[in-house]
């Protein structure tokens, strides 16, 4: 129907919808009553578009599909879009969490409603223009673009340190991506195009792939986070609306782990198999020391952020085993932390939308007055701990077996953060849900009304779903992984190959 342009329409939806909120005119209540309604409806409009994507998908093929290719800077840039079946389940994620943000933020936000819902429907366009980019000049201008919505809804909405934590998020992500916009302008001088198919295929110098792999490393990492790049994590989720960490957590960070999959590992992977010790000492460092740092903390918002932190842990080592199941489960644990970490600080922002205050002393014995609430937070408990049968299961267990193949020593010290992850998690849990419940501030305290549960029960059932039958993402990402992990193991072997001839040649000449 219109394959030739469905993912400029479901990236541009959002700003259309954006401009649509930017014209509306009356009194405050008429306006602030608009946004909302148009915001709602522009991103649910947007998620059954992108549908689409899922209906047509040709899942027997590891090539771009939905291409579109225009001419657009002398002809060296160009407007360049396609996914493949990596990035289009991030494309699907970001709709599907968005109109989730919309409505979380229903009543909780009544200061400068239309601004506030533009925010979010400017960062959702170039949230998707990150995953269907294939174009590095394009991909720079969405990645770096997200920066400035997201500044701004914890800078205007967010909490009492707003100031701080909104510089704090900004100076952070935008240094490391300088380096990365050095690595790009490098690149086009050696490779002469910017075009990313092109750039997987092109065969960069092993000492340029080093610096390479350090510049675009510096973005990623800081993204993801990674330790030690990640205080700025913390205290932008504390700080930020709900909507705003559900965002943070469920897409912002898995822009990190996207880009070490489209860039890292298919153009320099020589680069990649020297630097993955380091990173899986990062990884193993991040799972244990932010499982433990979480583990005494008294807000809410904080522990969660800390347990993202040591999640995407999981992820960076998934990624750089580089083995069909490391990768694997890294995308499997990216989509599912996107949907299970937004869904738990949705639970946050119920209760805190009751109570004003996020420490986890203020509560207990919830499970008296809000007994739906005690149930949903506890599936996306246990799905942050990796119970079997939930989705948060399935990708901790597939990245440790990928990485049990290439070390066993990183493995095995990765799954004691599975270990500290049910101790944190579980302590969060028992704290709030269970005992009697004595505080004076609770003993009113209502349960979920129709919007809350409308809004956590699509997460419940996938997080259910996915961790019972994953069959349908790895159907959808399987070509694509293995297309990578063949590319990246023929790359390196070859290497090696080279490297082995050089050495039986110089043994010659020596006379050894």
């Amino acid at each position: 129907m219109f394959d030739g342009n469905i993912l400029s329409l479901i990236t541009f939806l959002p700003l259309a919808g954006a401009f649509i909120i930017f014209i509306i005119r009356g009194d405050e209540k008429t306006v602030a009553r608009n946004a909302r309604r148009v915001a709602l409806w522009t991103t649910g409009f947007t998620f059954l578009v992108s549908l689409y994507l899922l209906w047509k998908f040709d899942s027997t093929t590891a090539s771009f599909q939905f291409v579109e290719n225009i001419d657009w800077l002398g002809g060296a840039i160009n407007y360049h879009m396609g996914v493949d079946g990596i990035s289009v389940l991030f494309v699907i994620l970001t709709t599907f969490l968005m109109p989730a943000c919309i409505a979380a933020s229903w009543d909780s936000i009544n200061v400068r409603v239309k601004e506030y819902m533009i925010a979010f429907l400017v960062l959702e366009t170039l949230m998707i223009g990150v995953f269907c980019a294939l174009d590095l000049v394009l991909f720079y201008l969405f990645f770096e673009g997200g920066l400035i919505p997201m500044f701004l809804i914890i800078g205007v909405w967010g909490g009492k340190r707003r100031i701080y934590a909104s510089f704090k998020f900004f100076l952070y992500t935008f240094a490391g991506s300088v380096l990365m916009l050095l690595a790009i302008m490098a690149m086009y001088w050696q490779a002469g195009t910017t075009d990313i198919p092109t750039l997987m295929a092109f065969p960069f110098p092993p000492e340029m792939q080093t610096w390479l792999w350090l510049a675009f490393f510096a973005s990623f990492a800081v993204k993801m986070p990674m330790w030690p790049v990640h205080t700025w994590l913390p205290d932008a989720h504390v700080e930020a609306p709900t909507a705003g960490s559900v965002i943070l957590a469920g897409i912002m960070l898995k822009m990190g782990g996207y880009g070490f999959l489209r860039f890292s590992l298919p153009m320099f992977p020589l680069a990649s198999a020297d630097f993955a010790p380091l990173v899986f000492a990062l990884s193993v460092i991040a799972i244990l020391y932010t499982s433990l740092v979480a583990l005494v903390q008294e807000d809410m918002k904080k522990l969660i952020a800390y347990s993202s932190i040591a999640h995407m842990g999981f992820v960076t080592m998934g990624i750089f085993a580089a083995t069909q199941q490391g990768v694997q489960g890294a995308v499997f644990q990216m989509l599912s932390h996107g949907w299970v970490s937004g869904a738990l600080f949705l639970c946050v922002g119920v209760i805190y939308d009751r109570i004003h205050t996020r420490e986890i002393s203020a509560y207990g014995g919830l499970v008296n007055r809000m007994p739906l609430y005690a149930v949903a937070l506890m599936i996306f408990t246990m799905a942050n701990v990796g119970l079997p049968g939930t989705s948060g299961f399935v990708g901790e267990f597939l990245t440790i077996i990928g990485t049990f193949k290439v070390n066993t020593y990183v493995a095995a010290l990765a799954a004691i953060g599975v270990i500290l992850s049910a101790a944190y998690a579980l302590y969060l849990y028992r704290r709030i849900v269970f005992g009697a419940l004595e505080k004076d501030t609770l003993k009113n305290i209502l349960d979920l009304n129709w919007r809350e549960a409308a809004t956590l029960a699509p997460m419940v059932v996938l997080t259910i779903l996915f961790g019972v039958y994953p069959a349908p993402i790895f159907d959808l990402t399987a070509v694509s992984i293995e297309h990578l992990v063949a590319n990246y193991n023929a790359a390196v072997e070859a290497s090696n190959v080279g490297t082995g001839m050089l050495t039986q040649f110089a043994s010659l000449i020596s006379g050894h």
